[in-house]
């Protein structure tokens, strides 16, 4: 049974940084399509980045030059560094997978979820 299971979220003040994890089971990160996904509350869940098995990435563009995804294939890990944090990332955020080898956009439609981790930004 494929299992995807974040950590690293939690409450930081603007301009803070945070790590985000997703370590997978029963599944190899390396050969599908990965990503990170948002929901604020009152929004729609929201694409953030994505990585494929070729190692391109897509990046939401609110947060090009302070978010990067990336992956520790060693350890079966999706990563998201979060730096210069702004209050308006505020969310619960999501590691999501498709069986697909590529991706190269965000509007994919996951078959897995993890369960997600929050992140708070706030004065």
């Amino acid at each position: 049974q494929v299992q995807l299971v974040e950590s690293g979220g939690g409450s930081v003040q603007p301009g803070g940084s945070l790590t985000l994890s997703c370590v997978a089971s029963a599944y190899t990160i390396s050969a599908y399509c990965m990503g990170w996904f948002r929901q604020a509350p009152g929004k729609e869940r929201e694409g953030v980045a994505g990585i494929g098995s070729n190692g391109i990435t897509s990046i939401k563009n609110s947060v090009k030059g302070r978010f990067t995804i990336s992956r520790d294939n060693a350890r079966n890990t999706l990563i998201l560094q979060m730096n210069n944090l702004k209050p308006e990332d505020t969310a619960m955020y999501y590691c999501a997978s498709v069986r697909l080898r590529y991706c190269y956009s965000l509007t994919w439609k996951p078959d897995y979820w993890g369960q997600g981790t929050q992140v708070t930004v706030s004065s």
